[in-house]
């Protein structure tokens, strides 16, 4: 639930209480207070009643009673003796007295005669409050007023607060709804700061980390605008790690650029030397043309370190490649080819449709991406290994595939192959000289591209993916 909704609800639960104690007190308190002011009534009637039945003129009739001027509609008389009732009548809205049901006056038969009020329910009458006492000759006097006025008018007080209640708490949820979302507009906007910034590539290049949460919102004098000031101190935190990791990258890079090319002039010279000596047919000691030819071949396996070094410095400073159109069936097939001569101990196989695939990009750079990937099915699986070389067009993207039935690669090791110098286990042992620098190569011109590689494998299954878009992004 979000802080917008437990704020509301929490308001509206608060409000709606206070009303429902506030309505619940009104009511009770209107209640005994009605009830109160009817004992008086009842008192009044009940005076009046005791002044008619001592009025000389023999035994006095329930009748009489209820004549006696002042008593109300609904007044109730009745006399019982020796817990029997002589009668019982009630005053109607035309001051006639009208006989109470024999069965609902059974409930004014031994009432406490203590001169107070009680209540009595007589049966379809509804409730009385009512008076016994008994009278010099034995009878007992009973007068009751009834319930009806004042339970209506609770009823009506209750009715009106619940009302008044619910269009309160309406109406505090619709305002506060308003002022809590304008209170928590400005968290609003910190968090979209915070959005914007958690989708910028702050892995990789330079990265300017311009986004800043609004000095409106950053006042620390308000608690979203300490939430904003300490967002913006941590932007400027990671902004300047940013600077200074981009700038050891560029001093880096600059240095493998540097190095790899100055290197390549001295690892020339000692091939050069190292063949020239080897060709020269002077006859030299075992041991000797040994060491000259591991020279040259350890010179050869430096130089493709230095280019590969050299060029994926150069990609990481953003070099422009070219934008040629470049026929990869046709690419696939010469690099098929190549490695079939180079590797004849595997099984290689060609699968690309009757159509070229085509995209826009480097040719030579998308030449070595295919033959390093054919390059590492070959190096990194026995003799005998299937591998199969695949184009083709998944709506604006184009897809390449090598795949190979080799032991595939050490779960361990997958989310780590395309970095540089990575390398895998003994399932995959290096045949050969290996760099560690053939898949990253894959990875940096593909992205330099637009398109992304991939990876899955598992024992008896390896398949490395290459996605391009047709035109380059």
């Amino acid at each position: 639930m979000t802080l917008r909704r437990r704020l509301i609800l929490g308001i509206t639960a608060l409000l709606t209480a206070v009303i429902a104690v506030v309505g619940v007190l009104t009511v009770v308190a209107l209640r005994g207070f009605l009830v109160e002011r009817l004992d008086d009534q009842l008192q009044d009637a009940y005076g009046r009643s005791a002044v008619a039945f001592g009025n000389p003129g023999g035994p006095v009739a329930v009748n009489t009673i209820l004549a006696r001027p002042g008593q109300s509609e609904g007044t109730l008389v009745a006399l019982v003796r020796d817990g029997l009732l002589l009668g019982a009548n009630i005053l109607d809205e035309h001051g006639e007295p009208v006989a109470l049901d024999r069965e609902a006056a059974e409930g004014l038969i031994g009432l406490p005669l203590d001169e107070e009020p009680h209540t009595v329910r007589l049966g379809a009458e509804g409730e009385f409050r009512v008076i016994s006492s008994r009278m010099p000759d034995g009878q007992v006097l009973v007068t009751g007023l009834p319930f009806a006025d004042v339970d209506e008018t609770v009823v009506r007080l209750a009715l009106l607060v619940a009302a008044l209640g619910l269009a309160a708490v309406l109406g505090a949820a619709l305002v506060g709804t308003a002022v809590v979302r304008g209170a928590l507009r400005p968290l609003d906007r910190v968090a979209s700061t915070a959005a914007r910034v958690s989708e910028l590539p702050l892995d990789r290049g330079e990265v300017a980390l311009a986004e800043r949460v609004p000095a409106a919102d950053a006042d620390p004098q308000t608690e979203v605008g300490r939430v904003g000031a300490a967002i913006n101190r941590m932007l400027e935190h990671i902004a300047a790690a940013l600077a200074a990791r981009q700038a050891s990258e560029n001093r880096v890079r600059t240095f493998v650029a540097d190095a790899s090319h100055e290197l390549r002039t001295p690892l020339a010279s000692i091939r050069g030397y190292a063949e020239l000596t080897r060709r020269a047919g002077h006859d030299l000691p075992d041991d000797v043309v040994h060491a000259m030819n591991r020279v040259e071949s350890e010179s050869v396996r430096m130089t493709a370190l230095v280019e590969d070094l050299l060029l994926l410095a150069r990609l990481d400073e953003g070099r422009a490649l070219e934008g040629v159109e470049v026929d990869l069936s046709r690419l696939l097939v010469d690099a098929v080819a190549d490695a079939s001569v180079s590797r004849p101990d595997h099984e290689w196989e060609l699968d690309v449709p009757d159509e070229p695939v085509v995209v826009v990009g480097d040719g030579p750079k998308l030449h070595q991406v295919v033959a390093n990937l054919l390059s590492n099915a070959g190096v990194h699986t026995p003799a005998g290994t299937t591998v199969r070389a695949s184009a083709r067009r998944d709506g604006d993207d184009v897809v390449i595939e090598v795949h190979d039935d080799g032991p595939g690669i050490d779960p361990g090791l997958v989310p780590n192959v395309f970095q540089r110098f990575a390398r895998g286990d003994g399932s995959r042992s290096r045949a050969a000289g290996s760099t560690g620098l053939g898949l990253a190569i894959v990875s940096a011109v593909v992205e330099a591209h637009g398109g992304r590689a991939e990876v899955e494998s598992e024992p008896g299954s390896t398949v490395f993916r290459v996605v391009l878009p047709r035109a380059r992004i």
